[in-house]
């Protein structure tokens, strides 16, 4: 078990990652976060061996601290398409918060193995939560025949990607409540029987 010290500097690490990434994206460097955080970057490499396990790290510090788990209680404890609303509801407003380190990851996706290996994690577990509210319309008999359920996965996970939310609010100007309201439209239209 970690000293509350060495809590404090892990998550001193973490927090400078975090607004590193928002601010300067690709550019962010391991002796970056040290600077910031205030520790030598050898401290940085005692807490995490690598980038790859910082920048996971990271992601998964900005969830706690966004408390991303409480915002799915609501999708969790709903039943068939109100499941699905309720996960669009919690997944499409979180984006926002998230995406300052989502755009700095996904410019370093096709360069950065670490970064990449960050970005891919959490949309993994964004697909593991699709993949609930499709098996909710499933167990509700609702899923149109049209899909089966890994193809109703694929659908509503890239019906919901950060780069689907920030074309359509930041290029096309569409304000967050239309975004949730027409992603909502748009998921019934694609994925429940009518």
């Amino acid at each position: 078990m970690m000293s509350s010290e060495n809590q404090t500097t892990r998550e001193r690490i973490l927090t400078s990652c975090w607004h590193l990434l928002e601010a300067d994206g690709a550019d962010t460097r391991m002796s970056d976060i040290a600077k910031k955080a205030g520790v030598s970057r050898q401290a940085v490499y005692l807490h995490f061996p690598n980038r790859a396990e910082l920048l996971i790290a990271t992601t998964r510090h900005i969830d706690a601290k966004n408390n991303a788990d409480a915002r799915l209680e609501g999708s969790r404890a709903a039943k068939g398409a109100d499941r699905l609303d309720a996960f669009i509801d919690a997944w499409g407003n979180y984006i926002p918060e998230i995406y300052g380190v989502a755009r700095a990851l996904l410019a370093m996706y096709d360069t950065d193995p670490e970064a990449a290996a960050a970005w891919d994690e959490r949309m993994t577990a964004v697909r593991g939560g699709c993949d609930a509210a499709i098996q909710a319309l499933i167990e509700a008999g609702q899923l149109t025949d049209l899909f089966n359920r890994d193809r109703a996965t694929d659908a509503l996970w890239a019906l919901l990607s950060v780069r689907t939310w920030e074309q359509l609010t930041h290029t096309c100007g569409w304000p967050q409540s239309d975004y949730i309201a027409h992603m909502k439209r748009t998921a019934h239209a694609i994925l429940v029987k009518a």
